[in-house]
């Protein structure tokens, strides 16, 4: 069956649809069964919110990715061993028809699929203890890195820059996974930011795997694609409960594991190639991804320069700072989802666009941070000419 903007369209529905619903219910659930459970973020110095607010978002978004999966795997299976199978309904019979020469595809990908799954449901796991009990850093980091290394080292995945370098493609993987991860949850600091960034960017990135044709089929990248969609459909599903005013977090759990999952999407996916003289589009997720990861190293870099641990909490985020400006929290909030899509925008450009468009590009990103700092800059100094 031929790709065109219909089939591209149910294709991204029954994507999203499965897991919304599950993540919308699930979290309505969690909601009701928190403080049975001890989940249950107080206020406190370093936080936004005033009255204690259920955690555990995470679980409905593990259940909006994890289920559908589930639920495919066994449809697989079944089809594979019925594959004359035919349907009254002729929206079910175009499904099956578009489906059918994908079915060798999924299984030869299904080890895979769920060693991924299971990866990041270490990592969901540990966030959920996290929530419940309050483990330290140095446990939730080497967690992470030992995560990550087995990505790399294990399964064998990692990020390609088309050079031939030992360990540093390895190396920049590892560190890239665990960034992710961090930066996903340091996000989670206001109503709403955390889950809607990550809604925005997974579907930019599955937009681009599905506009960019694979250079080994030359059609799009279904497998990578869909996953992201089931996760997005899962984000969005949990958005409902935490969009501002939140009445539920997603906590520690939800975080890792959005993180890890896109970070693991990125090194998958196929952005450029030799084959189409593309490999500036490589750099579509770092376009995608930087106002998180933005706000990851201004933290960090106010942390160390102010003397402290870069991993303690605060409230220094960019999040945070746009609200010190004069902003509402729903207007930073705002304000960050408009930024991630201006950035966004320019990776679903590369793919079409030469070597000098590419530098554009990525010029107009780097512009776009480089006027968020200076505006941060002049309101810092603004301040402290008010305060002497």
């Amino acid at each position: 069956m031929t790709w065109s903007p219909g089939i591209a369209l149910a294709f991204i529905i029954a994507a999203m649809l499965p897991g919304l619903i599950l993540s919308l219910v699930t979290t309505s659930l969690v909601r009701r069964w928190a403080p049975k459970l001890g989940l249950v973020d107080l206020p406190g110095e370093r936080k936004v919110h005033v009255v204690p607010t259920p955690l555990g978002g995470g679980i409905g978004i593990w259940v909006g990715l994890v289920v559908p999966f589930a639920v495919a795997q066994v449809l697989v299976w079944y089809a594979s061993s019925h594959p004359d199978m035919t349907f009254s309904s002729n929206l079910l019979q175009r499904g099956w028809d578009f489906a059918q020469p994908h079915l060798s595809g999924y299984q030869e990908k299904a080890i895979s699929l769920w060693t991924l799954l299971t990866l990041a449901t270490v990592l969901f796991t540990v966030g959920l203890l996290d929530d419940l009990t309050g483990l330290g850093w140095k446990i939730r980091l080497a967690v992470q890195f030992a995560v990550a290394a087995t990505v790399v080292w294990f399964l064998d995945w990692r990020l390609s820059f088309f050079v031939d370098v030992p360990l540093i493609p390895e190396i920049v993987t590892l560190f890239w996974i665990v960034a992710l991860i961090n930066s996903f949850n340091m996000l989670d600091n206001m109503d709403g930011l955390s889950a809607g960034i990550a809604g925005i960017g997974s579907f930019m990135l599955a937009s681009v795997l599905l506009l960019a044709p694979d250079p080994t089929t030359a059609g799009p990248q279904l497998f990578v694609g869909g996953f992201l969609l089931v996760l997005t459909g899962s984000i969005l599903g949990f958005l409902f409960h935490n969009r501002p005013p939140a009445k539920i977090f997603m906590g520690d759990a939800g975080s890792y594991l959005i993180g890890f999952c896109m970070a693991v999407m990125t090194i998958l996916a196929t952005f450029g190639s030799y084959e189409n003289n593309r490999q500036h589009a490589i750099l579509a997720p770092l376009c995608i991804l930087a106002v998180p990861l933005y706000d990851l190293i201004t933290v960090l870099y106010i942390r160390i320069r102010e003397g402290r641990s870069p991993f303690q909490a605060d409230k220094c985020h960019f999040s945070h700072r746009l609200v010190e400006m004069g902003f509402s929290k729903t207007s930073a909030v705002l304000v960050i989802y408009l930024l991630t899509m201006t950035c966004g925008l320019g990776a679903l450009l590369l793919h079409m666009v030469d070597l000098i468009g590419a530098v554009f590009v990525l010029l107009l990103v780097f512009c776009v941070l480089s006027l968020i700092a200076l505006i941060e800059r002049a309101a810092r100094r603004k301040e402290r000419n008010r305060s002497q």
